[in-house]
């Protein structure tokens, strides 16, 4: 399996942990009878929970692209160092993006955001 390809498998993984660490956050606010109720009456998260699954989102955004770019660098056998390296540049700015987000650091947030963008194209160069 190609580097790309373990890191869309980490980036997955990266996914998962987010899920469940802004599920927590959420039923932490909102308590277990709104986790195991209908849901009709949800009250919106407020500070570090909020936060979160903001950033949950917009991981929901950017991955689908990210996982494209990677498989089709896999499939058409065009990978290179700038296809490792923009791998590379988003699965940790992604990482990194949940704390920062989370701790609502304004500025950062958007630079290591910007820097998942450019990690996605520059598995995507190699395509055109």
């Amino acid at each position: 399996m190609g580097t790309e390809l373990q890191l869309l498998a980490c980036a997955m993984g990266l996914g998962l942990m987010h899920i469940g660490l802004a599920a927590t956050l959420s039923v932490q606010q909102r308590g277990l009878a709104w986790a195991f109720g209908s849901r009709d009456n949800t009250p919106p998260l407020t500070g570090v929970a909020a936060r979160v699954s903001r950033a949950l989102y917009n991981f929901g955004e950017t991955f689908p692209i990210f996982a494209a770019a990677v498989l089709a660098v896999a499939l058409t056998q065009r990978s290179n160092a700038g296809t490792v390296l923009g791998a590379q540049l988003y699965l940790w700015s992604r990482l990194i993006y949940i704390p920062i987000y989370a701790l609502g650091i304004s500025y950062v947030r958007t630079l290591v955001w910007t820097v998942s963008l450019v990690g996605i194209v520059m598995v995507l160069k190699p395509l055109f």
